[in-house]
């Protein structure tokens, strides 16, 4: 029989069907704990990962870093993995091991395609993580003040982020856009706010 953590790991779809058809264990784990699932979603393999959620695979697993093939979607900023995932309804509360959610992490990466879709659905773009940023925050302290971060920050604000959330010692995103000389991004900050 076809492993199904390997055919998720190397996107093949005709072995991932075979595999499943054989009766494979959708939420059968790898050393590290990570699921078919989430091997398919950090790879980008969106065709497998169609095929395993619709044979029912966890959307919600963890694996041994706390990730959740959803959460990772964030990291990837896999539009395309994102609306796969979306029909398994994933528990969009559920923290990585920073005590974030998936749009902090894509917000910190410049991800602007999926901040731009992820905040349609619903997700707190005023989550608070384990360093006391939210995806805002993240977006400013962590990017590089160009373009991309300009328009996250953009996005952000019109969902609903709230400007005047601070970090733990009390500064907030644009005092932290002004300190690294971000003036475009803070110039959208404060005109968004």
């Amino acid at each position: 029989m076809t492993d199904l953590l390997s055919a998720a790991r190397a996107g093949d779809v005709a072995a991932a069907q075979e595999a499943i058809a054989a009766g494979a264990e959708l939420e059968k784990r790898d050393e590290r704990g990570r699921t078919p699932l989430l091997l398919a979603v950090t790879e980008d393999h969106v065709e497998v990962a169609r095929l395993l959620v619709a044979a029912g695979a966890d959307p919600d697993a963890l694996d041994d870093q706390h990730d959740t093939p959803w959460l990772v979607t964030g990291v990837t900023g896999s539009v395309a993995m994102l609306e796969v995932l979306l029909p398994a309804n994933p528990d969009m509360t559920i923290v990585n091991r920073y005590g974030g959610i998936s749009v902090i992490p894509a917000s910190e990466r410049g991800h602007v395609e999926y901040v731009r879709r992820v905040v349609q659905t619903g997700v707190n773009v005023n989550h608070v993580n384990n360093l006391g940023w939210t995806a805002l925050l993240e977006c400013v302290i962590l990017g590089d003040g160009s373009a991309k971060y300009q328009e996250i920050a953009r996005i952000l604000i019109e969902a609903g982020a709230d400007v005047s959330i601070a970090d733990k010692d009390g500064v907030t995103a644009l005092q932290h856009a002004e300190r690294r000389g971000f003036t475009e991004l803070a110039e959208v900050l404060v005109a968004q706010s």
